[in-house]
């Protein structure tokens, strides 16, 4: 359904367009002012008497239905070519859709065409959306509000682009690397332009915070994609994916590592909620690293096609020097003693291990989003995936072969973290930074306290 003109909205049940206001000087004014009929004075007389009348009148009904859409006709009026009443100062058309400049706090992160469709599938729920450009996905998502704390999906886009490949050893993006990312991106860009949408976050990871040609790779991205991503630093990377899992700890507990295995690099931040616990879960964040290593970086290094258990030990063995480097690694140790404390892992890495553990022909994120894993299911799915060879990880449903080089360096890096913060229990999350930034938006806009006043618990 295209979005409707700027402006214009449907009246009110039980509103009637003949109730409008007539245009000044034009509704009173005969047909033809040189053949007046007989008695024409008194007429125009009678008429200027009642016109104050009229007027009061007018104001009267307008202040009686102030803050029930009265004015919702007055767009509607633009369409059939007449202008709003005067008195009436409408705002103009461009205030009623949010503009590519506002889009995002003003940093105008779409540029449309002035010829693009656009269209709200979602009737009049606003849409918000998030795009993520990692080190090895783009992914788009785009949401309306529901119950607080809560949105509905409307579209989504994810394709893996590799955009991190031969990163580590050339500290620049490469040509074909670049193509792929821009071609996915000019999907989300299409995508994006034929909505209407409120708010927008684009960001962009690692693999462009430590290329020498990232920031050029994006002015390319405006240019051909039409799009203008930010690229966002590592500490806003880990609050992100923290806030997009908030719905995933439950009320009892009372600490969590989460952790987030990108492609360049893996966020972990350890969260207390042993004393009074707030909406926002980023708000218990009491300390947080962001690993110079992901699948694609650590595979690349070490091999990925062909893991032997040396190997693998040896990958494990890498990362768990590197976080021996947090110095605030032992935060929430006083909580890690008891069942109300457990991992939370978002990313590809821990998503894989469920799909596989739970035998899935295909993968279905209803599944294995929210899954419980506890320590000798993830112990045995490690050990499983070794013993496979680089063609059995292909022919995984779950895996396939955009993955298989790299599923072992993502257990390395999981089995890292386990090492360091040991733990019964592993909570999986298909969810992320994603969904962080369409909480974050929704609640800065003030969405779901609108919605809870008004009475709308969808």
């Amino acid at each position: 359904m295209e979005d409707p003109e700027p402006g214009a909205r449907a009246p009110e049940a039980g509103a009637s367009r003949g109730d409008r206001l007539p245009r000044s000087g034009s509704a009173n004014r005969p047909a033809n002012p040189k053949k007046r009929a007989p008695g024409h004075r008194s007429a125009e007389r009678q008429s200027k008497a009642d016109a104050p009348q009229q007027t009061q009148k007018g104001k009267k009904r307008r202040k009686r239905k102030r803050g029930r859409k009265v004015f919702a006709r007055d767009g509607a009026a633009s369409q059939t070519g007449q202008a709003p009443a005067a008195g009436r100062a409408g705002p103009a058309p461009a205030a009623r859709r949010t503009s590519p400049e506002t889009a995002n706090g003003g940093s105008s992160p779409l540029i449309r065409r002035p010829d693009a469709p656009r269209r709200n599938d979602a009737g009049e729920s606003p849409i918000f959306a998030a795009l993520d450009l990692g080190t090895n996905n783009c992914r788009l998502l785009m949401a309306v509000p529901g119950r607080p704390g809560q949105f509905r999906v409307v579209d989504a886009f994810s394709r893996i682009v590799r955009l991190g490949e031969g990163l580590s050893s050339s500290g620049r993006l490469s040509r074909p690397a670049m193509d792929r990312a821009v071609e996915a991106l000019k999907i989300c860009g299409d995508k994006l332009r034929s909505r209407s949408i409120k708010r927008a976050r684009l960001i962009a990871t690692e693999a462009c915070r430590s290329a020498e040609n990232g920031a050029e790779f994006l002015d390319r991205v405006e240019a051909e994609a039409g799009l203008k991503l930010e690229i966002i630093d590592r500490q806003t990377e880990a609050r992100l994916a923290v806030s997009g899992c908030g719905s995933l700890v439950e009320r009892d507990t009372n600490g969590v590592v989460l952790f987030d295995i990108g492609g360049g690099s893996s966020e972990i931040a350890l969260i207390d909620l042993s004393g009074r616990r707030s909406p926002r879960l980023a708000n218990h964040i009491v300390s947080w690293t962001s690993l110079p290593v992901g699948v694609v970086s650590l595979a690349e290094r070490f091999g990925g096609r062909h893991v032997t258990p040396d190997i693998f030990s040896a990958m494990v063995d890498d990362v768990t020097g590197l976080i021996a480097a947090f110095k605030e690694r032992d935060r929430i140790n006083h909580l890690m003693d008891n069942s109300r404390f457990h991992l939370l892992g978002t990313s590809g890495t821990v998503t894989t291990l469920a799909g596989v553990h739970l035998g899935l022909e295909r993968y279905d994120r209803r599944r294995v989003d929210g899954l419980w894993m506890d320590n000798a299911s993830v112990d045995g799915m490690i050990e499983r995936l070794l013993g496979w060879d680089f063609q059995a990880r292909v022919a995984n449903a779950c895996i396939g072969a955009d993955r298989a080089d790299l599923v072992l360096a993502g257990c390395a890096i999981l089995e890292a973290i386990r090492r360091v913060w040991p733990s019964e229990r592993l909570r999986v999350a298909d969810r992320g930074l994603r969904e962080g930034i369409l909480s974050e938006l929704m609640a800065d806009d003030g969405v779901w306290r609108r919605n809870w006043r008004n009475g709308l618990r969808q």
